[in-house]
């Protein structure tokens, strides 16, 4: 150290231990890098302040000429400016052309010149933000050699100060723009008598060598002057930094032709003086990684060591620098206090969280209070009502017209005032603006007021039904986003009870709202707001959260359904059902149907969800069972709330097929993987991709995180036979196993994580030693299917999926329709079970609890079945094609399943294990008779029941049958039934009493049709085969019609004892059924006959094919009179209408024409519009047509049921039945009832209302 320095040091040096507080001042000199920790330390061992001081000193007094400069600056910057300026005189002198560069970049040059301007030290923990700095820098050579302003501003404690001193320290800068020096003064709030005593201490320090020296000036003017003259001729190229400054009166004491850049709050604080001016805007947080990076430098620790609060500290502040600061020096001094100060931080108690850094506030709360008190008073009220605003919503200027009934103008003036103090954020999005709070500002009013929040939130719901007393916002209005998804919001706020119950029990409420923004939104605010909407009755609430649950998938697709409709299926004690049905009560003209024997169906399922836009392969449940991921063929990875379907992250994750996503043991990440052969890692909050791994050489079927939380390892498995373990830690894979000779389908972690399973399409599973990567067992699954009963020995058994139980002794593995349940440490086979001998299984899962296995079955169901009393205990259907995934929730209370049919649903199990699987079949006969409907129906398989369809009550029900019985059918006057099997054999029974009176072995395949003739006495039926039978059952006599060449795909009953029969071989045949002669012979189409209608005139018919076309025949001259042409698929189904004047058909791609029977020409379609990508109209085939008696309406059915005005062919309703595939529907006479049964056997008799 200099000997003038060092002497100074010493002359001062009662003074100096006499007033210094040693804490701050050491936090300066060691981010200078002039003191080390340990001597910090030492200093801190001293009993008294006085003795700490002394031993400071005494260590500056052993260093260089940059300590005392450190120490001079540290002075000045903490508040000790007397005694700073003490040692003034002693400040070492450095030449500009020393440009010896120190450890932090910065040469001596940079270091002299910022020490004696006065420009602050870097904090103690300082992470670069380089494009701010440089933005900085740009602006400030903007100014050239003229004279102007460049103004940084930002919100309280966004780093303004810290980036602008940081953008000095550039030796080329300094030099060729400002070699007059750089003069920094920290302004603050100020009074005109404050304002002089900072002008007088500048005037004094730019004085202070100087022959110009003299008494300080008396006045601001006189200071402005003083201070113009110094800067003209002592100072000509220098910058004076003005830090945060409040008032713009105070700037016009510096308007003096000089080049000044000043950090504020306020962005419009220039626009009082004259000059060129330049804006800097600071964000008001810092990037994530950043935010980390500044915790870890506090508590010396690396990122990745850095524990989970960090993450949500960082997260909850939004990354603001001030709080992460202050955060990080408490937990330098408390370093287990993590959770306690992110609890603060959540409670906003931020109070707690105060100074310990050199930060001008005593408490985080201060830092924004400061700002609001420095409004006009009646500013400060419409600032307090932002108070209610939500979290992260950006507001449109529409909303706040209406709390505050003004015009656009005067509101964005007022909210402008905000946005100029950095006290609230504006985004411009085209012509209309959007404003925002930042999380610390809304959480420290929403403290500050927090007595008068229900008084604020009760009179933005006043306001908003002033505004729309007569009718809701429209989507073209840009507030109606806002009162849709935040109008219950404020109601709950304001705790308006009434209120909130009749807008979210409200019909069209829910309908406006699903529209716009589908129905999890809602879904959430019904369990959000349950205290408050059950306080009367929480049935109420349950019955409209049920509602949007089970219904949601279909409320979020377009065209939009009735909910009226949707409604009326609900139970009748709903409140759902009763509104539904005063609403279509009162519409007149509308066509509303009742499900009336919907009292036997339960739903079973508790939500259901279509996140994807087409098939859903897998999904599952985060460990706290509060969030889903799911992935699937539209490539997309979604994430959303299990309780109600709230979508919370959607990426676009791969260039194919995503096959498989895991969640990791924390939650925290997602890993995904695709048919594009890559492997993706996904923050499961932000959706950033962490990593991605291609060390596979073909689709990546599996992947699956090992089960021990903070442990990232992930096994994954692949059609290249590899099974590949990652560390997420590391770039590459940190094991390969080899031995599968074929594609690996599937790889689970064993509940210690010891071990992997893994199942191959080669027909083994085998186990594998996680650490290692050695094969330790290998199982011949293909072993077990080799009876004689079985399929031949060579067929390929494709190992599907397994499954470890819970304390990991015993694997359960799927193959084809078996399930296999092995003891892990011998291999033997403890339990198989032949789940189903018409479907394959594609997925299983063990319940946590060991005794339950779910199973997701190829024909649409999963079943849950009790491993140790290989008992099926529940059947759920719901799904409306191949399920495939099923997963338990970590504690096994719910279970989802997903499907092609796009959907995921969520089941609970004990809700499911009390249900019983009745099941109909589709083939059914329906008599409509004296105002009753009587339906005979085929009951699991080998039962038949008649039922009354307007009781639901079973009239009757037969003993099983030996055989599957396959079709059944009514005589007229309701006193006998016939049915099929699939063994070939008919019976005929008594309807009284269910007794069989006939029975007869007529066929060696399935029974397809039966049908009574109008005296009962005889039964005429057609199988797989060409013969069609005439079984005059009560004589025991049968004429066989033998002609077709292919199987008889089904006839129908002419009159005076004639039939019309048609068939794959593309021919139609009349024929005389007492005879047994064919009559007439119609060579139809090239492919098969698909359908035949007959005219109501008995002189015409119509045929469909698999050619894609129709044609109208003429009975009397066998020859066709239209051949209509135009549909893209095959024509499945034809009728006529009762006027005898039109003709419907419908296809395969769910499309419905309409035809002139008199020209052939194509008078409508109906609503040939797809939607969702190219989903049909009636999801899938349009199987059955009927008219209206009156000719002017129309019912189809296909995947669902829908009614058409024939007239305009536009849709008058849709009934969506739970299942799909329906494969005919029964009509009254007047058009009032409909019968139906869908694919998961359910039976639905609707009524016209």
């Amino acid at each position: 150290m200099d000997v003038k320095s060092r002497n100074c040091l010493l002359m001062n040096r009662q003074a100096l231990e006499k007033d210094i507080k040693t804490s701050y001042i050491m936090d300066r000199m060691i981010s200078d890098e002039v003191l080390t920790l340990q001597e910090e330390e030492k200093v801190k061992q001293q009993n008294t302040q006085k003795e700490r001081a002394a031993m400071l000193i005494n260590i500056i007094l052993t260093k260089d000429n940059n300590s005392y400069r450190s120490f001079y600056n540290a002075l000045l910057h903490e508040g000790y400016r007397d005694l700073a300026a003490l040692l003034q005189d002693g400040i070492p002198a450095i030449s500009s052309g020393n440009r010896k560069s120190s450890m932090d970049g910065m040469t001596s040059y940079v270091k002299t010149i910022l020490c004696e301007g006065g420009v602050p030290q870097r904090p103690v923990v300082f992470v670069t933000r380089p494009k701010l700095v440089d933005a900085i820098k740009q602006k400030l050579r903007c100014l050239g050699s003229d004279p102007g302003w460049v103004t940084v501003y930002g919100m309280a404690g966004c780093g303004k100060t810290v980036l602008t001193a940081e953008a000095l320290r550039d030796h080329q800068l300094l030099e060729d723009y400002f070699p007059g020096g750089v003069h920094w003064i920290s302004v603050g709030k100020q009074d005109k008598a404050g304002l002089l005593i900072k002008l007088q201490n500048l005037c004094s320090r730019l004085e202070n060598d100087s022959t110009l020296s003299q008494r300080p000036p008396l006045n601001i003017e006189e200071a402005k002057d003083r201070l113009r003259l110094l800067m003209l001729r002592k100072y000509p190229r220098s910058l004076l930094i003005l830090d945060d400054i409040w008032d713009s009166w105070v700037l016009k004491a510096f308007d003096n032709q000089c080049q000044v850049l000043i950090t504020s709050r306020d962005r419009s604080v220039t626009d009082a003086v004259a000059g060129n001016k330049y804006e800097v805007h600071v964000e008001s947080g810092l990037a994530h990684e950043k935010g980390l990076e500044i915790l870890s430098l506090f508590v010396n620790m690396k990122i990745s060591e850095l524990p989970e609060q960090a993450n949500c500290l960082v997260r909850e502040c939004k990354g603001s620098p001030l709080v992460i600061s202050l955060i990080g020096a408490l937990l330098r001094d408390f370093p287990s206090r993590w959770e306690y100060y992110l609890k603060q931080l959540q409670n906003k108690q931020f109070k707690r969280i105060r100074k310990s850094s050199s930060y001008d506030y005593e408490a985080l709360d201060e830092a924004m209070s400061i700002s609001v008190e420095q409004l006009n008073d009646n500013y400060k009220d419409y600032y307090k009502d932002l108070s209610i605003l939500p979290k992260d919503v950006k507001v449109p200027t529409k909303v706040l017209c209406i709390l505050w009934d003004m015009e656009t103008e005067e509101v964005e003036d007022i909210l402008q005032e905000f946005v100029n103090k950095s006290l609230l954020f504006c985004d411009r999005n085209g012509n209309s603006f959007h404003y925002y709070l930042h999380d610390l500002q809304l959480d420290f009013l929403t403290e500050k007021n927090c007595n008068q929040l229900p008084e604020l939130h009760k009179n933005i719901v006043n306001q908003y039904k002033k505004y729309y007393i007569l009718n809701t916002p429209v989507p073209s209005q840009e507030d109606c986003m806002y009162w849709y998804n935040f109008l219950a919001y404020h109601m709950a706020g304001a705790n308006m009870q009434k209120e909130l119950h009749d807008l979210m029990f409200s019909l069209d409420w829910i309908k406006a709202k699903t529209e716009l923004v589908g129905p999890a939104h809602l879904i959430h605010e019904y369990v959000e707001y349950s205290s408050i909407l059950d306080q009367k009755n929480g049935t109420v609430r349950e019955n409209f959260q049920e509602f949007l649950s089970l219904n949601g998938h279909l409320l979020g697709r377009q065209p939009f359904p009735d909910i009226i409709q949707l409604g009326l299926c609900q139970p009748e004690t709903s409140e759902v059902y009763q509104q539904a049905k005063l609403h279509a009560q009162r519409e007149t003209g509308a066509f509303y149907l009742e499900w009336i024997n919907k009292k036997s169906l339960k739903n079973l399922y508790r939500l259901v969800v279509r996140p994807h836009r087409d098939t859903v392969y897998h999904a599952c449940f985060s460990k706290d069972r509060q969030r889903i991921a799911s992935c699937g063929a539209d490539k997309t990875l979604q994430v959303f709330k299990a309780e109600s379907g709230e979508r919370l992250v959607e990426i676009s994750a791969h260039d194919d097929e995503i096959l498989c996503c895991a969640f990791s043991a924390d939650g925290e990440f997602v890993a995904t993987c695709s048919a594009d052969k890559k492997v993706k890692i996904w923050n499961s909050r932000t959706g950033q991709c962490r990593c991605v791994y291609e060390e596979h050489s073909e689709q990546v079927n599996c992947c699956q995180f090992s089960n021990r939380s903070g442990q990232y390892l992930l096994a994954t498995c692949s059609n290249d036979t590899f099974i590949k373990l990652w560390d997420l830690n590391k770039k590459y894979c940190r094991n390969t196993m080899m031995g599968h000779l074929n594609s690996v389908n599937h790889c689970r972690f064993s509940p210690n994580d010891e071990y992997v399973a893994s199942c191959s399409t080669d027909g083994t599973v085998k186990l594998w030693e996680a650490r290692s990567a050695n094969e330790l067992k290998s199982i011949e699954i293909k072993d077990f299917f080799k009876n004689a009963d079985e399929q031949p020995d060579d067929v390929e058994v494709l190992v599907k999926c397994c499954s470890w139980s819970r304390n990991g002794d015993m694997i359960l593995v799927v193959a084809k329709n078996k399930l296999l349940l092995f003891d892990v440490k011998t291999c033997d086979v403890l339990t198989q079970v032949i789940v189903s001998h018409h479907s394959t299984i594609q997925y299983c899962d063990f319940c946590p609890g060991d005794e339950l296995v779910a199973v997701a079955l190829s024909h649409c169901s999963v079943e849950l079945w009790n491993i140790k009393s290989l008992s099926k205990v529940a059947y759920c259907r719901g799904h409306m094609s191949w399920v495939h995934c099923v997963a338990f929730s970590p504690d096994g209370s719910l279970f989802l399943t997903s499907s092609d049919d796009q959907t995921i649903r969520i089941w609970e199990t004990k809700k499911v294990c009390k249900s019983s699987d009745d099941v109909l079949k589709s083939e059914l006969d329906v008599v409509f008779h004296n105002g009753e409907v009587m339906i005979l129906a085929i009951y699991n398989q080998k039962h038949l029941q008649l039922i009354n369809g307007n009781t639901d009550s079973v009239n009757m029900q037969t003993a099983a049958q030996e055989s599957t019985i396959s079709c059944c059918c009514l005589s007229e006057d309701l006193k006998f039934a016939a049915f099929g099997q699939e063994s070939g054999t008919i019976k005929v029974l008594q309807l009284l009493d269910g007794k069989v009176l006939k029975s007869r072995e007529a066929y060696r395949t399935s029974v397809q049709h039966c049908r009574f003739t109008s005296d009962c006495q005889t039964l005429i039926s057609s199988a797989h085969d060409s013969v069609i039978q005439v079984w005059n059952w009560q004589l025991s006599e049968c004429v066989f019609l033998r002609g077709h060449k292919e199987a008889i795909k089904d006839f129908r009953l002419l009159e005076n004892s004639k039939l019309l029969s048609w068939s794959f071989d593309g021919t139609a045949k009349v024929w005389n059924i007492t005879t047994g002669n064919t009559e007439k012979d119609f060579a139809c189409h090239g492919g098969a006959v698909l359908s035949c209608a007959v005219s109501p005139d008995g002189s015409k018919f119509s045929s469909t094919s698999a050619d894609k076309t129709a044609k109208i025949w003429s009975f009397e001259s066998s020859s066709v009179l239209h051949e209509l042409k135009g549909h893209e698929a095959c024509v499945r189904c034809c009728t006529f209408s009762p006027n005898n004047k039109l003709l419907a058909t419908g296809d395969d791609k769910g499309e419905i024409r309409i035809w002139d029977i008199l020209t052939g020409a194509l008078l409508h379609f109906c609503s040939p519009v797809t939607v969702d990508e190219g989903e049909p109209t009636h999801g899938g085939w349009v199987t059955d047509l009927s008219f209206s008696p009156d000719s002017k309406m129309l019912v189809s059915s296909g995947g669902y049921l829908k009614w058409w005005n024939v007239t305009t062919g536009e849709s008058l309703q849709t009934f969506y039945t739970n299942g799909t595939n329906l494969k005919s529907i029964h009509v009254s006479p007047n058009f009032k009832v409909y019968v139906t049964v869908d694919n998961l056997g359910i039976l639905y008799v609707l009524q016209k209302l």
